[in-house]
This record gives C-alpha cells, structure tokens and sequence, in this order.
C-alpha cells in the first residue's frame, strides 16, 4: 500500500461529539444505537466518508451513540464524480453539521495505478475486472486503517456498509467473520470478501441491520444534508466520466475485431472487446436464426466469441487468489453457496480445493478452487469475484479464472 500522502486541507481542532442532540430515534436506528453504546473497548473511531447518505448517516449514528468521531476523506479523482468534488463537499459538511473534524487525504496517483491502470490492462486482455473489492482491499479500508492508526490514533474505522462483522471472541472459530447485511437488497458483503483479519476485527458496520428505507428515514430524523441525495447507480468511474464506455474510450484507442461462433464463422465486428462481457446477449450488433451470448473474450485474435444459448452454459468455474474470511482454508471438499456477481442469487456449488500454482505462490494468494456448480451458470466471467457463503456467512472468495 506504501505511505500516505499528507492531508492536503487543514485540520480542524477536535470538537466534543455530544455538541450534535437529534430527536428521538426510529426502532431500527434505536437498536444500532443500543449496539454502537455496547460495543466493548474505545470508542474513537474515524468515519470513511463519501458524501453519501449511507455513510453521512453512520457517522451520526457514532456521535449519537457517544463516540469521538473524525471524519476521513480519500480524494480520489479530480473533477466531477460523487466520489470526488460534489463528495468532498458533502463530506465536509456533514462534519460541520456533526461538529466534528474532517479529514481529506489526496491518494489520486495510488487510486490511479491500483485501480484505473488495473482495469485498463484487464479489459485490454479480455477480462472483465472487479474493481471494487480490489479498491476496497489496495485503496480504501488498508489505507485509511493506517492513515488512521498513524496520524490520529485511532485504531478503529467505520464505513455505510450493508455488511456485519462478528468479531473473533464471539464466533466458534475466534475468527472474524465476514456477515450479510440483512437487508438483502442492499448487501454489499460480496464486495468485502477480500479484506484480511487483522482489518475486519478494527471495523464497524452500524448500517449492517438497517434496510435503506431505516437509513433514509434515520437521515431525516438527523436533518442530514445528504438525506435525500441520490445513490450512483455506476462504478464510481462511470459517473466521473459519464459511462463505462466513456471512461474505457479515453484510455483505450478503438479496435475493431471479429465477432465469431465457437467454430470460427464470422458473424459480425466490433470496436473493442472491452465493450462486451460474458453472458451478454443484447447490443451485440448481430443479426442471426436464434439469439446469442458472449461466452468469451479472446484478446489475444481480438475476438468477441459468442454461441447460442444452448452453448453458453458453463457447470465448472476455476477460481484463484482465494482469501478464505470467516473459516480457515479447507482441505477437503465441501458444499456451499457461490454468488458470480454482485446481483446474482447465490447457486449451490461444490468446491474442491486445488494446489497452488508458482505464480499463485508468488502473489503470496496460494488458495486455488475449482467449483461444481448444481446448475449450468451463464455469467461464469473471468476477472469478476467468485464469493462462497454458508447461509449469512461469508466463507470467502476469490476471482474467477476460467
């Protein structure tokens, strides 16, 4: 991760968070005071803070519940994007409003070559990356755990995460473990999969039992500025630079290929693999007898590979860089649930551990997986997470290989 750069806005003396008294709670926003009032240990705490409402609500809850609070902006791209000028903005008034110090610290150069050259690299050779679980791994929770821990002292970080930690002295195998936040419509723990111990036994999720609609009221209840602001639909680049393909095009020059059958017969062009991923079936630009799916991107021959239905279905998945959270690698195999995509449902799977390969070895991320799947899957995509659950627990996860 190396060492943060400095703040780059001053900071503000700290100010007493018991200055901020909101009217009387919701049942929901009650009970995740009564577990933020409960939590065992100190209560300082910095507040990751984006601008929006999920994590503008968080912080409040904490200066609620008694906390010390200090809000903790990563400035992460110029110019527009809601997680940059309009966020900064926002963050930094929901610190006013809160009374409590915030924080902005530049890590665009880390955001950019962990991130941005990540996904360019990957789309330019057919894969479809995650980004945000390798952010939230490389750019968010690691840096600002130690940005944190050195400038401030503070030893804890909480985000507005729909997600739940249960720490090591209450779970059966004294790990921390990696929950679903129970609104299912809004958890994000897919997202989380790649995060280590030692950074969720510093984390807290108050949001982790609110359903959106507890959190839009709680932000009204506290006459939060962002109560009300939209949520971005898009990866944070797409909003910054108006579409996924906007943000593709500027870094990567039109590349015009061959839209094939598996057997090789030409059946249109296109401008760009990046452009298409596994499992698509509309915006192909192809006319034929029966609809067709993108089943591969072939970036070496520059060839947007496709196939009936029929031949789109894949029962078997090879997933490396395995990081397994709330139990300890197995050696056998075993059932569960495995999610493809964030929006996915979860499919039963068998997963059958497989020896680490030299290269696994050597990105120190040697747990290697191959999964059985009950049912043929249709969006099986290379460079997307594979995450395992047992019910609300988040076994783990790794990325999707072949």
């Amino acid at each position: 991760m190396g060492v943060l750069p400095p703040a780059v806005c001053p900071l503000p003396a700290p100010v007493a968070s018991s200055a901020f008294v909101p009217p009387a709670s919701t049942p929901a926003g009650q009970a995740a005071l009564e577990r933020l009032r409960a939590w065992p240990g100190e209560h300082r705490v910095a507040v990751g803070l984006s601008g929006g409402v999920d994590s503008s609500l968080t912080a409040a809850l904490l200066v609620e519940a008694g906390w010390q609070v200090e809000g903790l902006t990563l400035w992460l791209m110029s110019g527009k994007g809601a997680c940059c000028a309009e966020g900064l903005v926002d963050a930094a008034g929901i610190c006013e409003q809160l009374g409590v110090p915030h924080h902005v610290v530049d890590f665009r150069e880390h955001f950019q070559a962990q991130i941005v050259d990540f996904l360019v690299q990957g789309y330019q050779a057919g894969v479809t990356p995650l980004p945000c679980s390798r952010c939230n791994r490389e750019v968010k929770f690691g840096p600002m755990l130690q940005w944190a821990e050195s400038e401030r002292s503070i030893g804890r970080l909480a985000t507005g995460h729909y997600a739940r930690v249960r720490h090591g002295a209450s779970s059966d195998n004294g790990r921390h473990q990696l929950l679903r936040g129970l609104d299912g419509q809004k958890d994000q723990s897919y997202f989380l999969y790649d995060l280590p111990q030692e950074a969720l036994g510093r984390l807290v999720f108050p949001l982790g039992e609110l359903t959106k609609a507890d959190t839009r009221l709680e932000a009204e209840r506290h006459g939060l500025r962002t109560a009300q602001k939209p949520e971005s639909q898009d990866l944070c680049l797409a909003d910054h630079h108006g579409s996924m393909k906007a943000f593709l095009d500027a870094y990567l020059p039109p590349r015009q290929g061959q839209i094939v059958l598996t057997d090789g017969t030409v059946v249109g062009e296109h401008d760009g693999i990046e452009h298409f991923t596994i499992g698509q079936r509309k915006g192909l630009g192809v006319a034929w007898s029966e609809p067709l799916h993108v089943v591969r991107l072939d970036g070496a021959m520059n060839q947007v590979v496709v196939a009936p239905r029929a031949g789109a279905a894949r029962g078997e998945a090879l997933v490396g860089a395995v990081n397994w959270v709330s139990i300890e690698p197995p050696t056998e195999p075993m059932e569960l649930e495995v999610q493809v995509r964030y929006r996915s449902a979860p499919e039963p799977a068998r997963l059958i551990p497989l020896p680490a390969t030299d290269a696994d070895s050597a990105a120190l991320r040697p747990h290697r997986v191959r999964l059985e799947f009950a049912e043929e899957q249709f969006s099986i995509t290379p460079g997307q997470a594979a995450v395992f659950y047992a019910g609300e627990v988040l076994l783990g996860g790794g990325l999707i290989q072949s």
